[in-house]
């Protein structure tokens, strides 16, 4: 099969401020997030991360998105360096996580034009995108209300809406259903199966096993910054439920 997405022996280490120290209960001013990890997905599938909070994954999305470097190693996208072609990488992929923040005196509509003309989109081409999505994700009728004024859920689905404004053939979605009830998951969810359809590489943090069994095709799972089991789903799950199969191996690691 085909790589599309290459994480190449990368490492990374965070300095903890003292309040950061006292929330991880540690004297130690150094956390390391990610210690030599590498990782391939390939083209055309959805590839789910698992882990605990803390393992990893965010920071392991985030270095693939170009919003921080790596201490050493690094990662690739269709080929191309996320450490010295950042620029060309941002213009592969969409990127999703629960850390980006709107701006709250803003409207979804202004949002999407601004960022279509960012990405340089035709104006033809951006609206036909616009009413496309809009109409998916039940954003319409919201589309003149001020981000402060939206709900949880609706902010959560105006992000993930700008997140693929360019149309983008590696999505990269961190917890993409992120305050979302129980119907506009499964909007995010269907959505998800189409982009697959049309070829879309995805990768994907979660922590809804449901959401991993109904899409992805390999998963990872990665631990105190470690990638420890990598298979297709369809392997995983031969005996057991994918939650049963997860808990099964972080009871080991945490043992040894």
């Amino acid at each position: 099969m085909e790589t599309a997405i290459k994480i190449d022996n990368i490492s990374k280490t965070f300095h903890l401020s003292k309040k950061q120290m006292k929330i991880n209960k540690t004297k130690n001013p150094l956390k390391v997030a990610l210690k030599n990890f590498s990782l391939e997905m390939y083209k055309g599938e959805v590839f789910g991360l698992l882990g605990p909070n803390g393992a990893g994954k965010t920071t392991t999305l985030r270095i693939l998105s170009t919003l921080i470097k790596a201490d050493s190693g690094d990662c690739y996208i269709d080929g191309i360096s996320v450490t010295k072609d950042s620029f060309l990488v941002r213009k592969k992929i969409g990127f999703l996580t629960s850390e980006l923040k709107l701006e709250d005196f803003f409207t979804p509509n202004y949002l999407f034009d601004y960022f279509s003309k960012l990405y340089g989109i035709p104006s033809q081409v951006a609206q036909k995108r616009k009413e496309e999505l809009f109409n998916n994700f039940g954003i319409n009728e919201f589309k003149e209300i001020k981000i402060a004024e939206l709900s949880t859920g609706m902010k959560q689905k105006v992000s993930l809406v700008l997140s693929l404004v360019h149309d983008p053939d590696y999505i990269i979605f961190d917890e993409p259903t992120n305050g979302l009830d129980v119907l506009a998951t499964k909007i995010v969810m269907d959505f998800l199966l189409d982009l697959k359809k049309k070829g879309k590489t995805i990768i994907l943090s979660t922590h809804i096993f449901s959401l991993v069994e109904k899409i992805c095709d390999r998963v990872g799972i990665i631990i105190d910054g470690k990638i420890v089991k990598v298979d297709s789903l369809k392997k995983l799950t031969e005996e057991k439920n994918l939650e049963e199969v997860f808990f099964d191996i972080y009871a080991k690691e945490v043992k040894e």
